[in-house]
């Protein structure tokens, strides 16, 4: 319903951001359902309405995933799962977006700790689970790591905006390096579709 609104208001779609995120290492499948596969629905559903072979002028989406999607998280297993696969389903479909020309960049954002209500999640139990224990090493990751205000992270969003250069990157952005790329080794082959 909401694409449809845009498309009815403003004529056209050309930027989605799917930014879902819980932290709840309890309630696994709920974190799976909300984490990644709405990004996935988002995403599909962005691509129908922005490729251009379907109509659509094209775009860039843009999806949201973390720090943890890098690198494991031993007390947040789910999390850490679920911010992987939004990185690895965005680089591929940004690799099937460019062959098939569908005229959209998709690009993942992974921020480290960000002021967002997410992090108050860490001192609930009813969503830690077993990993409730650990509550004081995230707090000592988080002191380490810094917190960032959501502005830094606008910045980023503003920057894959607008460079259009910028097709399956995964953006890093934390408070002791700013924002900066992960890099990613040439991948050893391409499809013979094209």
């Amino acid at each position: 319903g909401a694409f449809k609104k845009v498309l009815e208001h403003f004529g056209r779609l050309d930027i989605v951001v799917n930014n879902a995120g819980v932290n709840n290492e309890k309630d696994w499948e709920s974190t799976i359902q909300i984490n990644l596969t709405s990004v996935i629905r988002g995403t599909y559903l962005g691509l129908e309405y922005m490729r251009k072979g379907n109509g659509g002028d094209g775009g860039v989406i843009i999806n949201i995933s973390s720090l943890a999607g890098l690198m494991p998280a031993a007390f947040q297993p789910v999390y850490c799962a679920t911010k992987h696969g939004v990185i690895g389903f965005t680089r591929s479909i940004a690799v099937t977006a460019s062959m098939e020309n569908y005229g959209v960049r998709l690009n993942t954002i992974c921020p480290g700790f960000v002021n967002t209500p997410i992090l108050q999640s860490i001192d609930k139990e009813e969503n830690m689970g077993q990993y409730y224990s650990y509550k004081d090493e995230i707090k000592n990751m988080m002191q380490f790591y810094g917190v960032m205000d959501p502005s830094i992270i606008a910045e980023g969003l503003i920057t894959i905006i607008e460079d259009d250069t910028l097709n399956g990157e995964v953006m890093k952005i934390t408070a002791s390096q700013g924002i900066h790329f992960q890099q990613y080794s040439q991948t050893p082959f391409t499809s013979s579709k094209r």
